[in-house]
């Protein structure tokens, strides 16, 4: 026959190659139809399936190493870049100028050193693991292929037996094949049975070898690395030493903190919307107290004890919704004031757009008798106590006055001790409120609920908190 190619593949060569892969093709469907028998071996079966879990496990472990050596080469650039910057602005009259730029190229050595030593004792040993895996599979591949040439050899001869008319000749020739085929799948069967199990306990002793060299490495490299810290360390302490008496001042931050975490400052405004108002109302335009749950609505006139004198404007301060409430109570109690307050009460009313409303409080009775309500609540609060806030956000104290606040505490806002201290609004009216109101805008004074229950001391337990870390309760 005529050569097909330079390699001098034939025709019948590849009219046989044909053969064999229609012939493994049709056992193969015959055996999973289950009209043929296959030959299985389960501890082969085993070891094939630890062999595919060990290459995972391999190919996993060098992306891994690679991906390791790629951050060590990036922590090395980072480094030698500060190190460079410091080199820039130590100026060369400055003490210790000749150790910084040694320090500096030792460093350079060490981390290169530290990559080359990875890459010689890790990764090549990891690629020279990994090479042998790709011809055993191809070795077990063709171990298969050559299983299924026996089947299909031994099928062909038991069914040329089992003819009603038996061809000698044919039988004879169907029995060499078997043999045949036989021998070459033993042959390579015992191999990979011999070199699978061994493959598979090797794995334990590279592991080991892999990561007790990166241990060591790293080590070496973080002793190393760690001298040349502290030889900085002290030559900038002799600098500091010499230049000590410009030392950088640090400072405290300040308190005023209105503009910290807008958003939540944003939030904790929204309070006061009508989407809000079935929870915590907010007061009226006119600056009217907010009513308890206990009220009753009578008629559509106003009671002179829940208004306030004219002119009086509502401060525009973060906690204007406990000022609101506290003035309500104080409205409420002042009945002298009220009778004054009447007749200014009916001719502000009349210029107003909101409808006029008379509240009479009573207080709740449980099995005929009455319930203390807040002022059985506020008998176990410190003293001025207006209302309790959340903390949504941990909060670490800058100052020794601040409260140190945890997401879930439980404050309980009690007024300034100084009304002097207290935020000037410049309204003359509102003069009886100072001691309600912030020192600075956005902050609060409490206690911890925890600590008032523990120690009920509050001169020890008291601090200031900013309000927008919090969320109003009660």
């Amino acid at each position: 026959m005529a050569e097909l190619g330079s390699k001098g593949v034939t025709a019948g060569k590849i009219a046989s190659n044909v053969q064999k892969k229609l012939t493994r093709a049709q056992e193969k469907v015959l055996q999973k139809l289950g009209k043929a028998d296959e030959t299985k071996d389960e501890q082969f079966e085993q070891c094939v399936q630890n062999f595919n879990k060990q290459l995972s496990e391999g190919t996993r472990l060098q992306k891994d190493l690679r991906t390791y050596l790629a951050s060590v080469k990036a922590m090395h650039e980072a480094s030698k870049k500060l190190t460079e910057c410091l080199q820039e602005v130590y100026e060369p009259d400055w003490p210790g100028r000749d150790d910084t730029n040694k320090i500096a190229e030792n460093n350079d050595l060490l981390w290169t050193d530290f990559h080359q030593k990875l890459v010689d004792q890790a990764l090549l040993t990891m690629d020279t693991y990994l090479g042998q895996f790709p011809d055993i599979k191809s070795r077990i591949a063709k171990r298969g292929r050559k299983l299924v040439d026996y089947d299909s050899a031994r099928h062909h001869f038991e069914a040329l037996q089992t003819a009603k008319k038996k061809d000698e000749t044919k039988i004879a020739k169907a029995e060499e094949e078997l043999v045949k085929a036989q021998k070459v799948f033993e042959e390579m069967n015992v191999d990979l049975q011999e070199e699978l199990p061994s493959l598979w306990n090797s794995r334990v002793g590279f592991y080991v070898n892999t990561f007790q060299s990166i241990a060591g490495l790293e080590e070496n490299f973080h002793k190393e690395m760690s001298k040349l810290n502290q030889n900085l360390h002290d030559v900038l302490l002799g600098l500091d030493k010499q230049y000590s008496g410009n030392a950088f001042p640090i400072k405290a931050q300040p308190r005023k903190k209105t503009k910290l975490f807008a958003r939540l400052r944003k939030k904790m405004s929204s309070d006061s919307t009508p989407a809000k108002a079935n929870k915590s109302p907010s007061p009226p335009p006119d600056g009217s107290p907010i009513t308890s749950p206990e009220t009753k609505t009578v008629n559509h006139e106003l009671e002179p004890s829940t208004l306030e004198a004219p002119g009086a404007s509502i401060p525009k301060s973060p906690s204007q919704p406990a000022e609101a409430a506290h003035a309500g109570a104080e409205a409420a109690g002042s009945e002298a004031a009220a009778g004054a307050e009447a007749s200014k009460t009916e001719a502000d009313s009349g210029s107003t757009s909101l409808p006029a409303v008379v509240v009479e409080t009573f207080p709740a009775t449980v099995n005929g008798t009455v319930e203390g309500g807040a002022s059985s609540e506020r008998a176990d609060m410190p003293p001025g106590f207006l209302f309790k806030v959340q903390a949504m956000h941990d909060y670490t104290a800058t100052d020794s006055d601040e409260l140190q606040l945890k997401a879930g505490d439980v404050v309980l806002v009690i007024p300034f001790e100084n009304p002097e201290e207290q935020l000037d609004v410049g309204a003359t009216a509102m003069n009886s409120r100072l001691s309600k109101l912030q020192r600075d805008e956005g902050w609060l004074m409490g206690v911890k609920e925890s600590d008032w229950i523990q120690h009920k001391e509050l001169d020890q337990c008291r601090g200031v908190f900013p309000e927008n870390f919090t969320e109003r309760v009660q």
